[in-house]
């Protein structure tokens, strides 16, 4: 079942809230015993799961999107006490997330083949696409419920069964999008795994180990991703990886800047900066920056934080103390090497006000290493050639953007950039259901998203029918 059982005593684990210190959640601490009883209850699962017809899933998916929807508040509570979301992020994760179900749902029709021709007389040869198994999918605490959905919806469509292992931060969120599919889908097609955060190596190990457990997607750091594939590796299982970043927004000298300071406040500082996507790099040339940043730091000035319980600023809390460190040992190093801080302030426990740091440099460690919190850096380049070579230096390539009045220029330039996905004239951080999701380098491989999803989370067969006497050499 994907909903929780009772634990025994002394088998649970506390979430505390990263505004209040405060219990936020205790969930159940999972054994290698219990993740691998997961795991075998998905196993059981697999045979009936994918033996439906397409409409049958289909059905049970839109069923199991419209069990979310029924869940709003309960998410956005939780989500607020694990991870010190704001109100309008949790409306936002939980809008997108029934989305995602709902187009997983329609392509349950659309999972085709293909007859190919074959030299030999007589024989039709066919690519079919086929259920791979039990999937497991290990899904990250900054938008918990689309990350969470992701890992799951379109594998499920496909015909997989899935065990979806929580993020030791925001282990109730996570259980919400279980008890969804749960209340929707036969016994044991979504599993969950929750974990205590000292024993994550050994549980994921555990569940990447097992005989039945046939692929892994995992959303997440850069460092964690390579352990993952590292184990994976060590079974032949195909893994896809969605990992960190570093997104440049190029701002081009005949860009809108009113448009492109607008789309930078968003990229920049959306869930605080805590988005894979990002925009952690400005990249603005010469002849425009001056006037960007101060049109910039105007909007970001209007951008106040404060506690998400209220409800009554545009930002809220960074996940951890952790985070608020990091955060300001990048900006420190980048101020003392040179840079200019436009836009910050001092911390009050994880209410971090954005900052804005001018005139950063390759040299500095606010260029290349990511933040994943509210800054971000703007660049100065010679021209739009200066800038493309900024942007694509960094071993991250996930998401992009760039800004001009000439599209044709856009797309000419959004070529060349060295990322998964590049926006010209939007923001850096934009999702949609149907789209094909992913990055290159330390960003990762493999796509989330529409028929790229297929693709991920199906078999390719050939097969063959003979329909003439066959005739051998020997």
């Amino acid at each position: 079942m994907a909903t929780i059982a009772p634990p025994a005593p002394g088998t649970r684990f506390t979430r505390l809230n990263p505004v209040t210190g405060e219990v936020a959640t205790e969930a159940k601490a999972f054994t290698v015993a219990d993740a691998n009883e997961a795991v075998e209850a998905a196993a059981a699962a697999f045979p009936a799961w994918s033996a439906l017809g397409p409409n049958a899933r289909r059905a049970a998916l839109n069923k199991a999107a419209d069990v979310l929807a029924s869940k709003a508040e309960d998410f956005v509570e939780a989500m607020k006490g694990e991870i010190g979301a704001t109100e309008g992020w949790a409306r936002f994760n939980h809008m997108l997330a029934v989305g995602m179900i709902r187009e997983a749902a329609a392509l349950t029709t659309q999972i085709g083949g293909e007859v190919i021709p074959s030299d030999k007389p007589g024989c039709i040869a066919m690519a079919i696409r086929e259920p791979v198994g039990v999937m497991l999918g290990i899904a990250p605490w900054n938008a918990p419920i689309i990350l969470g959905v992701r890992a799951v919806a379109v594998p499920l469509a496909c015909g997989n069964t899935m065990v979806l292992k929580a993020s030791e931060q925001c282990p109730r969120t996570h259980s919400l999008i279980a008890e969804a599919f749960d209340e929707a889908l036969p016994k044991g097609a979504v599993s969950i795994v929750t974990n205590a955060p000292a024993d994550a190596p050994e549980i994921v190990g555990a569940l990447i180990d097992h005989p039945h457990v046939r692929r892994i997607n995992f959303t997440g750091s850069t460092a964690v991703g390579k352990i993952i594939a590292q184990r994976a590796a060590g079974h032949l299982k195909p893994v896809l990886l969605e990992l960190g970043g570093k997104a440049p927004m190029l701002v081009l000298e005949d860009a809108d800047l009113d448009e492109a300071v607008k789309a930078a406040a968003f990229g920049a500082f959306m869930n605080q900066g805590q988005i894979c996507m990002s925009t952690e790099r400005i990249i603005v040339v010469e002849s425009v920056a001056d006037a960007f940043v101060e049109k910039f730091k105007a909007k970001v000035g209007t951008m106040p934080v404060g506690d998400p319980r209220e409800g009554k600023t545009p930002l809220g809390a960074v996940v951890d103390q952790k985070t608020v460190d990091h955060v300001q040992s990048l900006i420190d190093d980048a101020v003392a090497a040179g840079a200019v801080q436009v836009n910050g302030g001092a911390s009050n426990g994880v209410l971090m006000p954005a900052h804005v740091i001018d005139k950063v440099t390759p040299a500095m460690k606010l260029f290349r290493d990511e933040s994943f919190g509210p800054v971000v850096g703007v660049i100065r380049a010679r021209d739009e050639a200066h800038a493309i070579e900024l942007a694509n230096d960094t071993e991250y390539g996930l998401s992009a953007a760039v800004f001009t009045r000439d599209t044709a220029r856009g797309l000419r330039v959004a070529r060349q950039i060295k990322s998964g996905i590049c926006h010209v004239n939007g923001p850096t951080v934009h999702d949609e259901a149907q789209m094909p999701f992913g990055g290159v380098k330390s960003s990762g491989y493999g796509r989330f998203g529409g028929k790229a999803g297929i693709d991920s989370f199906t078999e390719l067969r050939w097969i063959t029918i003979e329909t003439e006497p066959g005739h051998y050499p020997i």
